[in-house]
């Protein structure tokens, strides 16, 4: 580990493991964790958004939506997934042809929340958007909330296209 970086105090004691191996950091005893439904199944209401911006990045298909949710909204969030405990994720590295990762996630499948978070606003900014040709029609129900402590990062990678049924979106993240 290197020298400045913060250890937080794990929840169990892991087991030796090797790279790409996954450490599991349970939620604090007596916490259940919440399942989703968007709107009422243990997520918090999103509220609906006007006046929403959007930032591109030069030279790629990224953009971003600053203030997207509120602060009460961003804690509640924060606050659930905490609540359902985050799983270590690491990579074998470039060498191995995997981007450099290190970072603690939390992937849940919840078509509910993510056509929440779609129709709060994100619906509107996306109507004169296309890539390639192709416009969003929604947002891909595996919801993933990442945590980084100090030192840990998640190098540049292109995700691959996931099929949802019959439809066949394109997700990239960086």
């Amino acid at each position: 580990m290197p020298p400045n970086r913060k250890r937080r105090a794990p929840a169990m004691e892991p087991a030796a493991r090797g790279a790409g191996q996954q450490r599991q950091n349970k939620a604090p005893a007596g916490k259940k964790a919440k399942k989703g439904g968007g709107s009422g199944g243990g997520w918090p209401a999103v509220k609906p958004k006007k006046d929403l911006q959007i930032n591109r990045l030069k030279g790629t298909h990224l953009l971003t939506i600053p203030d997207f949710f509120t602060s009460a909204e961003a804690k509640a969030f924060i606050d659930v997934a905490e609540s359902m405990g985050f799983t270590h994720q690491g990579s074998l590295g470039p060498l191995k042809g995997e981007a450099y990762r290190d970072n603690d996630r939390i992937s849940v499948t919840d078509p509910l929340l993510a056509q929440a978070i779609w129709e709060s606003g994100i619906n509107r900014i996306f109507t004169d958007i296309n890539v390639s040709g192709k416009v969003a029609t929604g947002l891909n129900p595996n919801i993933r909330f990442y945590r980084y402590t100090e030192g840990q990062r998640f190098g540049r990678h292109i995700d691959e296209s996931v099929d949802l049924g019959m439809v066949l979106k394109r997700i990239i993240h960086y």
